[in-house]
């Protein structure tokens, strides 16, 4: 009797209350490399998704969602630990110097490769509290997943791509020895996906279903390939092995939507989707944003992302308001009525729940600073120099904010600032560091506040092999 009171006096704020029968299954859906315009729900000319936007209209959309990095691990390292770069200290793919070290101002800060056990991940909470966990498909955070609070591991391995390509063999990757010589691996990570799924439809569970898709390599999948060389290129994008891999994702998700249907688990599954940062840019677009992955311009870390719940998220919404991936761990924590507690105090959790936003009970979040931090380098793709701030290198050691609709970066070797207004000047065409002063030092005294309260380290030794001339004349050619 108490609880349909709770819940009619909640009915105004709350869609429903949680099912007698118990907590929601989590459907966490990570794509690699996938832009913020990789799909149809996000204004895709030519990749077919017509199952992911189906799925976003039946959930709340984010178009303002961040991952925390421009590219792969540290991204994922913040997903998992919910905290920003210098509290897990994987600030790059590996911890060697990037670039050619007479390009190189400054040496790095190389941080580590492996996520440290000691920091517990949201599926380790989840694990704890009794639910069966999975991972399928990509890891990169050490050599194996299942420490960090996994039951099952499929193709998990500290690689960032997947070994030898998307088509068997596939040497010393779990679970995946037995791959026939035609198997394209998205579609096998499905098949995982839908057999974890009845292996465990009694219980409850979350699946952290992490296709290597779309990383290169590009490997077409070879049975779509007809379709997309005859179909008329999009003004946006048009790569036809990107397109086949969209496509091949997308048709596994709609066979994992089946399967939910078939086993009555669908109204009792919460799907959140997402990428890990921005679109490959030798073979996507994400414009109007400027940028790709590895850039810290918003096409290197803006996202396409959405939470699914029938019948206790609004459908058809779309939510302006700046969120990131480190929100995700008290926000999953939350839904499962979990505690989302930090374990160590001394790096507390960074992110907020977005349950109250998703649930109906706010329709504004907490003011505050989104922080990214990159004290590294990351070479230029080859032949891609066109929307990053030169032409030697995708990112050079930065710090960038944001916070309402101003953006702010600062680079450590110059010391130069850039400050955008995204709401008039989404694609950062308009440096206004000069024309408002008092903006611009605002976010800068924020971001300097933040990384003395996070311990951020940022790189101030000269690096010896620095060579300006080669530098410039590198640059000069390039032009």
């Amino acid at each position: 009797m108490l609880r349909l009171v709770i819940c009619f006096l909640l009915a105004s704020v709350v869609p429903r209350c949680l099912p007698a029968q118990g907590r929601p299954n989590l459907l966490v859906i990570y794509l690699d490399d996938f832009g913020w315009r990789d799909c149809g729900f996000m204004g895709s000319d030519f990749y077919e998704t017509p199952n992911l936007d189906r799925l976003a209209g039946e959930g709340m959309v984010f178009t303002d969602a961040y991952a925390g990095a421009a590219n792969c691990a540290p991204s994922r390292a913040c997903l998992m630990s919910g905290r920003y770069t210098p509290r897990h200290q994987i600030y790059n793919v590996g911890t060697g110097p990037r670039g050619k070290a007479k390009h190189r101002r400054l040496l790095h800060v190389p941080g580590t490769d492996v996520l440290d056990p000691n920091l517990k991940t949201w599926p380790a909470r989840l694990q704890d509290a009794g639910y069966v966990t999975g991972t399928l498909g990509k890891w990169h955070l050490s050599d194996d997943p299942l420490p960090y609070g996994f039951d099952v591991n499929v193709a998990g391995t500290h690689s960032g791509s997947p070994p030898k390509g998307y088509y068997p063999p596939h040497p010393n990757v779990p679970g995946l020895g037995d791959a026939p010589e035609d198997e394209y691996l998205t579609d096998r990570l499905t098949e995982e996906a839908v057999a974890f799924i009845r292996g465990n439809a009694a219980k409850d569970w979350m699946l952290y279903l992490t296709h290597f898709a779309v990383h290169t390599p590009l490997n077409a999948k070879k049975e779509l390939l007809a379709k997309y060389e005859a179909k008329p290129p999009g003004k946006l994008h048009d790569h036809v092995a990107m397109a086949t891999m969209v496509q091949a994702v997308d048709d596994g998700i709609g066979k994992i939507l089946a399967t939910l249907k078939e086993l009555q688990l669908d109204e009792r599954t919460v799907i959140l989707f997402t990428s890990d940062n921005g679109g490959y840019g030798p073979a996507t677009d994400m414009r109007p944003l400027k940028g790709y992955k590895g850039t810290y311009y918003e096409g290197g870390i803006r996202v396409p992302m959405f939470v699914r719940w029938p019948g206790r998220i609004e459908a058809g919404r779309r939510v302006d308001q700046p969120v990131a991936q480190i929100d995700l761990y008290p926000t999953i924590c939350e839904l499962a009525g979990i505690p989302g507690d930090a374990d160590d105090p001394a790096r507390p959790l960074d992110g907020i729940s977005l349950v109250p936003l998703l649930t109906g009970q706010t329709d504004r979040l907490p003011e505050r600073s989104l922080h990214w931090h990159f004290p590294a380098y990351l070479q230029a793709y080859r032949g891609v120099t066109d929307e990053q701030r030169d032409p030697l290198f995708r990112s050079r050691p930065c710090g960038i904010i944001r916070h309402g609709d101003w953006k702010l970066h600062q680079y450590f070797e110059s010391g130069d600032l850039e400050l955008y207004n995204l709401r008039d000047d989404i694609g950062e065409t308009t440096n206004l560091a000069t024309s408002h002063p008092e903006r611009r030092d605002e976010l800068l005294r924020r971001m300097t506040a933040w990384r003395k309260r996070v311990g951020a380290p940022v790189p101030a030794t000269p690096n010896p092999d620095f060579d300006a001339a080669a530098e410039a004349a590198a640059v000069a050619s390039l032009r």
